[in-house]
């Protein structure tokens, strides 16, 4: 008998409301016209476009349609939080949100998000060739001489998950998982919403 054990949960839902995702595209592109401390730690930091990450933090109370976003985002993680089996004594709590424009070659290298417990992504606008998302197993600094996996193995047996973003794909994840967004080859801006739950 074989057993799974550890098992890492990635929580997808795809939010179908093609006017709230139109709404926050317009929102996204917005904002990063008129943050300026956002597009100079962009640059600064050689963020490949725009994102609100080190410079906006009240992005809900800022703009209503990013406020609709955060109440059905809460509804998502509580589902979320429910099928991990936490243990809470209330729901999970938005800690942080923020807006990136990716430009199309841009990538995001591999970290973490600490002191949360729930992080994730909600995909606005996904130009064709976008970089995808690519989440690591956690055991891999211990598995010292394990041998590789084979390429048609189950995905729950791969070293690495990528996942291909679309428009409406919303994916949460346990704030631990490291993950990263790869080169793309994409010609126009991927637009997305990130969070943390606390």
């Amino acid at each position: 008998m074989t057993r799974s054990l550890f098992v890492t949960r990635l929580y997808e839902a795809e939010i179908g409301d093609e006017m709230l995702l139109a709404d926050l595209a317009h929102s996204i592109r917005s904002l990063a016209e008129d943050d300026e401390a956002g597009r100079r730690w962009s640059t600064e930091h050689r963020y490949a476009g725009y994102t609100s990450y080190a410079s906006l933090n009240d992005l809900p109370k800022r703009d209503p349609v990013i406020g609709d976003l955060a109440r059905l985002l809460t509804k998502h993680a509580s589902a979320f939080a429910k099928d991990c089996a936490f243990d809470l004594h209330r729901k999970p709590k938005l800690d942080s949100l923020w807006v990136n424009l990716l430009h199309g070659s841009g990538h995001h290298s591999a970290h973490i998000h600490p002191h949360s417990i729930i992080s994730g992504t909600l995909y606005v606008e996904v130009p064709k060739s976008s970089g995808a998302i690519r989440f690591e197993d956690p055991r891999l600094p211990m598995m010292m001489a394990a041998p590789t996996r084979q390429a048609n193995s189950p995905e729950e047996l791969q070293p690495f998950v990528t996942v291909q973003p679309y428009p409406g794909l919303l994916l949460m994840w346990e704030s631990w998982l490291r993950h990263e967004v790869l080169p793309a080859a994409a010609k126009g801006d991927r637009l997305s919403i990130s969070f943390n739950f606390a």
